[in-house]
């Protein structure tokens, strides 16, 4: 188990080296320049199509789609708001120091570019397979698109395993260390529970899971950033020593600070890449669902989830920690979700520490949830939809295994196919941004004539 373990710490190293973040931000670069900055242009445009009911067509009927845009949006963001909102931020500002949290924005800026063009490239070539349902994602759109089924085949794959992983395992094992720190429950207890209410809503598909999310995602990011932003409040006069130190840190490279900015350009870019999944090819396999009148507009409703997940949620909690490390009110020593939920306890006596446990619960179940789609999606590409009932077996198996076991090695093996998945879909994105940008011309046009809302 050590060999192994090693092998995948040896290769996850390697897949998520410098390389791979230079190719996750300069595909975003890239499209923010194709698209002159649509991020910024068209971001109040994106926001309106994602909280507002969609329009039908002329003779009342649905467009084509599964679900609404609020749905897949929530779809996508219960898998992409998790543990890297609390803990995944909470390691970056103690790696890279707190210049960190400026580079996880920059991140998202760019970010928000390469999940649009998942979107549109998701509804464009997505397909109806034989139950009526949407399916769409990177390997559709690497199959159609580029004529390359062995790279779809690929992708599918690394997805289908990351999944028992970061989607099931690994969010399952946090809940219940989460749930035994504060309530000092036993592990399986919680994971019986969290296994039955997981198997009671997937085995709906995603209408149930997209119906699920959309509650308990705004309610728990609500929940969340309500509470950030109240310590916030109370501590004002730290606010802006805070942004100061942040700005100031994410740009020093003197050697007499150690070479900070290039900790904190790593970290930050790492941290936030995991947090929003931008690029990484799981978001669009949601936004294939939409129901939705052109490809563009679905492509608006996926760029936000970067913007929410990102600028509004991990802010919340990086300028927090920040907050507490000038006032000395964040733990010396600590990292992940321990030194998140001291800081905000210490900040908020009393109810902090139980908004971060709650956030974490609710936030790691959630991605279960969202996780669960994408996995199932990939698992039928590979081996045909007939698959899929036994795949939701197994996938609820592994959620009940995450509560229970040590989870080194499947993390370390998670973390690597997470990586693996993101290489054929920026490469996708590439060489389709032409694609992309036509598509987007062409949506603007018939705005323009008033052909489309």
């Amino acid at each position: 188990m050590d060999a192994l373990k090693n092998f995948f710490d040896t290769l996850g190293g390697w897949v998520w080296g410098p390389a791979m973040l230079v190719l996750l931000v300069g595909t975003g670069v890239w499209l923010t320049l194709m698209l002159r900055g649509l991020q910024f242009s068209m971001l109040w445009f994106a926001l309106k199509q994602a909280f507002k009911p969609h329009g039908k067509k002329e003779d009342g009927s649905d467009h084509e789609g599964d679900i609404s845009h609020f749905g897949a949006l929530m779809t996508a963001l219960s898998a992409t708001i998790g543990t890297g909102n609390i803990a995944g931020v909470a390691t970056a500002v103690v790696l890279g120091g707190p210049g960190a949290v400026f580079w996880m924005w920059i991140t998202a800026i760019f970010g928000m570019a390469t999940k649009y063009g998942e979107g549109v490239l998701a509804v464009k070539y997505r397909v109806v397979n034989k139950k009526g349902e949407m399916s769409g994602g990177p390997m559709y759109y690497i199959e159609r698109g580029l004529n390359m089924k062995w790279m779809a085949l690929l992708f599918a794959l690394f997805g289908t395993i990351a999944s028992f992983g970061i989607g099931s395992s690994v969010q399952s094992n946090s809940v219940a260390m989460s749930i035994k720190s504060s309530f000092n429950i036993d592990p399986w207890i919680t994971g019986v529970v969290l296994t039955v209410l997981t198997g009671i809503v997937i085995l709906g598909g995603i209408k149930s899971i997209a119906k699920a999310a959309s509650i308990i995602v705004p309610f728990m990011a609500i929940f969340y950033v309500l509470g950030g932003l109240v310590i916030i409040v109370l501590h004002i006069d730290m606010l802006w020593p805070a942004i100061d130190k942040i700005l100031t840190e994410a740009f020093n490279f003197s050697a007499a600070a150690g070479g900070m900015a290039g900790a904190a350009i790593r970290y930050g870019v790492a941290r936030g890449v995991f947090s929003n999944e931008a690029g990484m090819g799981s978001a669009p396999i949601a936004a294939a669902a939409a129901k939705t009148d052109h490809p563009v507009r679905q492509g608006l409703v996926s760029m936000t989830g970067t913007f929410l997940d990102t600028i509004i949620v991990c802010s919340i909690t990086g300028i927090v920690l920040v907050m507490g490390i000038l006032s000395n009110q964040s733990p010396a020593g600590e990292t992940g979700a321990a030194l998140t939920t001291h800081t905000f306890n210490n900040m908020l006596p009393g109810p902090g520490g139980w908004i971060v446990t709650f956030g974490l619960i609710f936030f790691a179940y959630s991605t279960i949830l969202g996780w669960c789609y994408y996995g199932e999606k990939c698992a039928a590409y590979v081996f045909g939809d007939g698959f899929v009932p036994a795949y939701r077996v197994i996938y609820v198996i592994t959620v009940m295994l995450g509560t229970v076991a040590s989870l080194d090695l499947v993390w370390s093996a998670a973390d690597t196919f997470n990586g693996l998945m993101a290489i054929p879909n920026l490469i996708a994105l590439l060489l389709l941004s032409k694609v992309i940008l036509k598509e987007t011309k062409d949506f603007k046009a018939k705005r323009q004539s008033g052909e489309l809302p």
